[in-house]
């Protein structure tokens, strides 16, 4: 439980960080596509990494699918302590994985100031899902989506080369 509170304060503390590196509020807003870009590589590291290690002793995976149902249920479980709620796809290369209650974002008041707030706690989390799917030979676009707090949507769009 301990070390679940010093991950989601370490995150706060890194978007809390990379945003307030721009000093004034103008500075901040035009910078805002740069702090997304940041937050996402650093996730986009850690999730080739944490996929190497969770898969070390997994079989090979079929086909995409079989990926993103391993991306759902181990590697959220691992990350994230609970799996993914709900994962759908139109069978083209486009999921979409639900969370009901993310971790990263349980801390919030369900208030559309927060709501406002939302995407940069999310950017992170886009990152690792995109560098777990690279690291599986699979190139991707990982939006989220937030209609309600604690809730949101994962986009995953597999780019077929």
């Amino acid at each position: 439980m301990a070390d679940d509170a010093l991950f989601e304060f370490l995150h706060m503390e890194m978007v809390d960080h990379v945003y307030n590196v721009h000093t004034s509020k103008e500075e901040r807003e035009q910078e805002r596509g740069s702090c997304i870009s940041i937050l996402e590589g650093m996730g986009f590291r850690v999730g080739q990494g944490l996929i190497e290690r969770f898969t070390r002793d997994t079989p090979s995976f079929k086909d995409d699918l079989d990926i993103m149902k391993f991306l759902c249920k181990d590697f959220w479980i691992n990350v994230f302590r609970k799996q993914i709620d709900n994962l759908r796809t139109n069978h083209q290369g486009t999921y979409v994985l639900q969370d009901n209650r993310f971790r990263l974002l349980t801390q919030f008041s369900n208030s559309k100031q927060y709501l406002e707030e939302a995407p940069k706690y999310l950017a992170y989390s886009c990152g690792m899902v995109r560098g777990a799917l690279s690291n599986l030979g699979m190139d991707s676009v990982v939006t989220a989506d937030v209609s309600t707090l604690p809730a949101c949507k994962f986009q995953v769009v597999i780019q077929k080369t």
